[in-house]
């Protein structure tokens, strides 16, 4: 009996090492990441044109360090319809645009609000010009917290509208910046033929069920081009 109670006690106390050995490995894996995808960028031999996502509000972001980093192309996002106009946002348009990076628009997508009074403030902020890259909707917000409640096919509906009055307004299809959660929900993929921005951090993305245009690889890219981490986005061709 005491040999094997001194057995047990052996056994169990090379399982608490094992799993503290396996909890220190774990901790020291998840360490590594988070510091290896604040630089962390795809290979430019598979993904030669890479560009950035600057979000509303940011300020701060010097476009030509971003152009000397690596990028080809820059994204601004508008602030939400719902929103205080961002009253930096011409600014940074500018500056963007005086970098020689190429430049596109970002408006988000709100579920709980009609087409009109989102395409109002792109239409407001956005130059007509040819020269922008093609416009991108950020559709990222589903309609589980809409107050009141937005039926799945009233959002289509206003998406569509909303799809529909900012390429007239740019005179260029727009591109559906679609997230796991909006086309779990809603199927947009499937449903509207567009081109696809997708994201997953450093993992190529599935999740639409078809080719993507863009792919954002990292939501947390620390350089030298701002103060805060700014988003890594990349092109397949």
């Amino acid at each position: 009996m005491a040999r094997r109670a001194k057995t047990r006690g052996s056994l169990g106390r090379w399982m608490f090492r094992l799993l503290a050995l396996g909890v220190l490995v774990g901790v020291g894996f998840a360490a590594w990441l988070w510091w290896d995808m604040r630089s962390w960028r795809p290979d430019v031999a598979l993904y030669p044109e890479q560009g950035a996502v600057v979000a509303s509000g940011t300020s701060g972001t010097r476009f030509q360090t971003l152009k000397a980093i690596g990028a080809d192309f820059v994204y601004l996002e508008l602030a939400d319809a719902v929103g205080v106009p961002d009253p930096g946002f011409a600014s940074r348009l500018s500056r963007a645009r005086s970098s020689g990076l190429k430049v596109g628009i970002v408006q988000p997508f709100d579920p709980c609000l009609r087409a009109d009074e989102q395409s109002s403030r792109y239409t407001r902020m956005v130059p007509r010009d040819g020269e922008l890259l093609p416009p991108a909707i950020a559709l990222t917000r589903t309609a589980s917290g809409c107050e009141p409640a937005v039926s799945d096919a009233a959002v289509e509906s206003e998406l569509m509208t909303l799809v529909n009055q900012i390429e007239m307004h740019a005179g260029k299809p727009v591109i559906l910046k679609l997230s796991r959660q909006f086309e779990a929900r809603h199927r947009t993929a499937r449903s509207t033929e567009r081109d696809l921005w997708l994201m997953r951090d450093r993992a190529r993305p599935d999740y639409a069920g078809r080719p993507w245009l863009l792919w954002s690889a990292n939501s947390q890219l620390v350089s030298e081009a701002s103060t805060d981490a700014i988003e890594w986005v990349v092109v397949q061709r």
